[in-house]
C-alpha cells in the first residue's frame, strides 16, 4: 500500500509542485532571509526584547508586596501546623485517605494530584457547565459551581504556600500589574457611574471576575506534568466539541431562522454543539485548533502526528460550518501567527484550503459575497452591526464619553438581563457584537484605554515568553507556546465582531492559556544540555 501510494499520480503531482516551489523566486527569497537572519539587526533586537526579566527590579514595590504576603502566609501556616486542631484534623483524615486510597477515587487523585484535578476541571469548564445547566438542570449549583471552583483553587494555592510546598520562585509577572490596573480602573468607574448600584456591581463582576484565573493558573501549573494535564484536557475537550459540530452539520441540525438572512437560504445549518451559539462555537475552535495542530509539530511519533493533523482539519471544517464570519477572520489570524513562528508553508496551505472550501461548499462563497452586496448594507443598517455600533456610540456621547454609560447598562449580558431603560421604536437592547466597543460604551474612553493597555501588555510578555522557549530536536517547547498564543490572537480578532468575553468559559480559557504561555517561557525548569 505504501508503494502504491508513493507512486500514485496525486503524490507525484504534489512532489512536482514542491520542486517547482523550491526552484521559484519566493522560495529563494525566504532562503535568503533565513540565511541572513542569524547576523541581522532584527535578531539582536529580538534577543534583547526576549531577554527582559519578569520584574524590571528585584526590589520593586510589587515584588516586595508579594514576598511580604508569602512570608505572612508561611508564618500563619507554621502556627496552624503546630496547633492541636490541625493535628486532630490530620488524625481524622489519615484513615479516611487510607480507605479512599485503595479505590477508584484514590487512584484518580494520586494520578492527577490536586493541582491536576483543579486544572482538569477548569479545562472541562464548558462541558461541566452544560451538564449542570442543561442536562441535570441544577439551577442553584449551576450558577455557583464556577465560583466554587475558583475559590477551591485559591484555597489550594493559599494552603500550598502556607505549608511551604509551593515553588520558591515567585510567580509574579508584569501582566499582574496590567490586570490589577484594569481591575482598579473598573472599580473606580463602577463607583463613579452607578445610577443602579446593583447592576453596576454585576457588570463589574462580569468584566473582572474571570481575569483572576490568570493569577491562579500561574501558580497551579508548577511543573511539566501539570502543564501536560491542562493542555491535554483542553485538547481532548475541544476535539470532541469539533466532532460534535461535524455531526450537527451532517444531520443538518435545526437552527433559528434569525441565524441566517433571507438571502442566505442556501445555508442548511450552522453548527453550535453545546455552546448554543455558532459564533461562540467558532471562537472556541479558533482558540483550540492551533493547540491541536501544535501536537503534530511537537510529537515525534508518526501516528500522533497523523491524528493531530486529521483532528486539526476536522476542527477547521467545524469552524467553517459555524458560518461565523468573525470566527473565519480569527482563524485566518491564528494560522498566520502560527505559520510566522513555525511553518510559513501553512499560509499557502490555508489559501489553497480556503479556495477549495469556496468551490466545494457554495454556501460559504454565498455568505462571503453577501458581505459586498447592497442587501447586506441595508440589513446591517436596519438591524445589524452598523446600527448596533451607531446606537452604542450615541449612548456614549449622550452620557460621559470618558467615564462611559455605566457598567452593566448596555451592550452585554448584564444589560440584557436588567432592561432598566424602556424600549421604544428607536431604542432597544441588544448585544453590541464588538467587545471593544461594548467596553467603550460601558466604561468610556478611560476603560477602553486601560483595557487595550492590558491586552498590549499581555501580547508583549507572551511574545517574550515565546522567545525564551526552545525549538530544538530535544526541546520543542516553543511549538506549544506558539500554538496557544496563536489561538489567543485569533480570539482577540474575533472580539472585534462578537462579545466573546461575555461568555464566562471563553474568558476563563483565554486567561488561563495566557498564564500557561508565561509558564513555558519564565517558570518552566529548562533541561540541562
Amino acid at each position: 500500500m505504501r508503494a502504491v501510494f508513493a507512486n500514485s499520480a496525486f503524490v507525484r503531482a504534489l512532489l512536482q509542485l514542491r520542486a517547482w516551489y523550491h526552484m521559484g523566486a519566493l522560495a529563494g527569497f525566504f532562503r535568503q532571509v533565513r540565511e541572513a537572519y542569524p547576523d541581522s539587526v532584527f535578531k539582536r533586537l529580538w534577543d534583547g526584547f526576549c531577554a527582559a526579566p519578569l520584574c524590571t527590579a528585584a526590589n520593586s514595590g510589587y515584588a516586595r508586596l508579594l514576598a511580604g504576603l508569602r512570608r505572612a502566609v508561611e508564618r500563619a501556616g507554621g502556627v496552624i501546623g503546630q496547633s492541636g486542631v490541625y493535628h486532630l484534623c490530620l488524625a481524622v483524615w489519615r484513615p479516611v485517605s487510607g480507605f479512599l486510597g485503595g479505590g477508584v477515587v484514590g487512584r484518580v487523585i494520586r494520578f492527577f494530584g490536586v493541582r491536576g484535578l483543579l486544572l482538569t476541571a477548569l479545562a472541562l469548564y464548558l462541558p461541566l457547565d452544560y451538564l449542570l445547566r442543561s442536562v441535570l438542570q441544577l439551577g442553584l449549583l449551576a450558577s455557583v459551581w464556577d465560583e466554587g471552583l475558583m475559590l477551591a483553587a485559591f484555597a489550594y494555592v493559599l494552603w500550598h504556600t502556607a505549608m511551604r510546598r509551593a515553588p520558591i520562585q515567585s510567580r509574579g509577572t508584569p501582566v499582574d500589574g496590567y490586570l490589577l490596573l484594569f481591575i482598579g480602573v473598573g472599580f473606580f468607574l463602577m463607583c463613579a457611574v452607578s445610577p443602579y448600584p446593583s447592576i453596576a456591581v454585576d457588570g463589574y463582576r462580569a468584566v473582572v471576575q474571570y481575569l483572576f484565573w490568570f493569577f491562579l493558573v500561574t501558580r497551579l501549573i508548577e511543573d511539566d506534568r501539570d502543564f501536560a494535564i491542562f493542555y491535554g484536557a483542553l485538547v481532548a475537550m475541544a476535539v470532541i466539541i469539533g466532532l460534535h459540530g461535524i455531526y450537527q452539520y451532517i444531520i443538518a441540525a435545526p437552527i433559528p431562522a434569525g441565524w441566517v438572512s433571507q438571502t442566505e437560504q442556501s445555508v442548511r445549518t450552522r453548527v453550535y454543539s453545546i455552546t448554543g451559539s455558532p459564533n461562540i462555537m467558532g471562537s472556541l475552535l479558533v482558540l483550540f485548533a492551533p493547540m491541536v495542530a501544535g501536537i503534530a509539530y511537537y510529537s515525534r511519533r508518526m501516528w500522533v502526528k497523523v491524528l493531530a493533523v486529521c483532528a486539526t482539519g476536522m476542527m477547521c471544517l467545524s469552524c467553517i460550518f459555524t458560518f461565523s464570519k468573525g470566527a473565519w477572520g480569527g482563524l485566518a489570524v491564528a494560522v498566520l501567527v502560527f505559520a510566522a513562528f513555525l511553518d510559513r508553508r501553512l499560509i499557502a496551505l490555508m489559501g489553497a484550503a480556503g479556495a477549495g472550501a469556496l468551490l466545494a461548499i457554495p454556501s460559504i462563497a454565498n455568505r462571503i459575497t453577501y458581505l459586498f452586496t447592497a442587501d447586506y448594507v441595508e440589513a446591517s443598517q436596519r438591524a445589524g452591526r452598523m446600527v448596533r455600533w451607531e446606537t452604542g456610540l450615541n449612548l456614549l456621547h449622550e452620557s460621559n464619553p470618558w467615564l462611559g454609560f455605566g457598567l452593566g447598562r448596555f451592550g452585554g449580558a448584564v444589560a440584557m438581563q436588567n432592561k432598566i431603560i424602556e424600549e421604544t421604536d428607536v431604542f432597544e437592547y441588544f448585544y453590541m457584537d464588538n467587545y471593544y466597543l461594548k467596553t467603550l460604551v460601558e466604561m468610556g474612553y478611560i476603560g477602553l484605554i486601560f483595557f487595550i493597555i492590558l491586552l498590549l501588555g499581555l501580547v508583549l510578555w507572551c511574545l517574550r515568553a515565546i522567545g525564551r522557549t526552545r525549538l530544538t530536536g530535544d526541546d520543542r517547547t516553543r511549538v506549544l507556546a506558539v500554538s496557544m498564543f496563536a489561538g489567543l490572537m485569533g480570539v482577540l480578532t474575533h472580539c472585534y465582531f462578537e462579545n466573546i468575553f461575555e461568555v464566562p468559559y471563553m474568558m476563563a480559557y483565554f486567561w488561563s492559556m495566557a498564564a500557561a504561555v508565561l509558564y513555558l517561557g519564565y517558570f518552566r525548569k529548562k533541561r540541562q544540555t
